[in-house]
């Protein structure tokens, strides 16, 4: 494996480590990099609601401090950096991955394949999920450690133009995640541009991009997005992202058998808190936002919903063709989704 970390990352990581240490009265506190913006609604409830409650489960022993998108090395080598100290773990989009293996793209966000973030959460707690990304780990960054994975909503789409349906993709230009995202919209005739959640804003400013997939609509709403794209799509049209949650092998072997269950648990609980307070704020804002009527909310009828999701499923079966890997993870999404009926 190829460690590709620069230098002046190790500087941040061990000023950021010296501030955590300063700030926490836990014995030990874990360096946690997100994918989530410093501003992001998310980011914020976790922190207020949730990071507290892990230094209680464990009886001040550990705590973990979630850092934002970039905030010690850019969004696609937190694999890396786990594996060689500089970060205790990621609580990141798993899409990060999709050039590595198309593997991490299927299990990253299977486009159009679930219609919530709670089944997301079954398919990863029981459903065989978690496994499967373990396995993933092992054969691309051995050394790291799956404590779990999940979604916490189906994101919003945000655009400075109307999108009423597939038709309306056409040519536009959409910030998307790499990997399947990206392959479903240039299917459905949309440019789509590769970029941090953290340009995206200027992106839309200056015109570089038409409309994202960025985020939860309450995300979008902290982040001043639609100020400046006035269309959003609710619910969204086709992603319900998959993060997964990891530490380095080595930090979860120095964990007491006590700390692995707290740490373990903890994280279950506090996704399935904020998948059920995005739920709620996301139909919160949208109903003040359509009340104000300075924003058009828009539903696409169930018909283009069904035409962008028969779209997805030809993604869906290139891509799992593209790795022995990633026929494994469609088959194990594949299998989950009857059992749940969806299939």
């Amino acid at each position: 494996m190829k460690i590709n970390i620069l230098g002046k990352s190790l500087a941040v990581a061990a000023a950021l480590g010296m501030s955590v240490a300063a700030s926490h009265a836990a014995d030990r506190v874990l360096k946690i990099q997100t994918s989530a913006n410093a501003s992001h609604a998310s980011l914020g409830y976790l922190n207020e609601e949730w990071v507290p409650k892990l230094e209680q489960m464990t009886g001040g022993s550990l705590s973990v401090e979630l850092l934002p998108v970039d905030a010690v090395v850019p969004r696609r080598e937190t694999a890396e950096a786990i594996a060689v100290g500089i970060l205790d773990g990621d609580l990141t989009s798993i899409n990060y991955f999709a050039g590595i293996d198309p593997a991490f793209a299927l299990m990253g966000d299977l486009i159009a394949g679930y219609d919530s973030a709670d089944q997301i959460q079954a398919f990863c707690a029981q459903g065989g999920g978690k496994e499967m990304l373990q396995k993933l780990y092992d054969e691309h960054f051995p050394g790291v450690h799956v404590i779990g994975c999940g979604a916490y909503a189906r994101e919003a789409f945000v655009s400075k133009v109307p999108v009423r349906g597939i038709a309306d993709l056409k040519g536009l230009k959409i910030r998307s995640p790499e990997g399947l995202a990206a392959d479903v919209f240039k299917r459905a005739g949309a440019a789509p541009v590769s970029m941090s959640g953290s340009e995206t804003y200027g992106a839309l400013e200056k015109g570089v991009i038409d409309a994202a997939d960025n985020s939860a609509y309450a995300n979008n709403d902290a982040n001043g997005m639609h100020k400046i794209a006035r269309y959003p799509i609710f619910p969204g049209i086709h992603s319900t992202p998959i993060l997964q949650f990891t530490i380095s092998q080595s930090v979860y072997d120095e964990l007491s058998e006590q700390e692995r269950v707290a740490l373990e648990t903890w994280y279950l609980a506090a996704y399935n808190g904020l998948r059920q307070y995005f739920d709620r704020l996301d139909r919160q804002l949208v109903a003040r936002d359509k009340a104000e009527g300075e924003i058009e909310v828009i539903d696409w009828p169930q018909s283009e919903r069904d035409a962008l999701r028969e779209i997805a499923q030809e993604a869906w079966n290139d891509f799992a063709a593209g790795s022995d890997l990633a026929q494994e993870v469609f088959d194990a999404h594949v299998a989950f989704m009857k059992q749940a009926g969806l299939l």
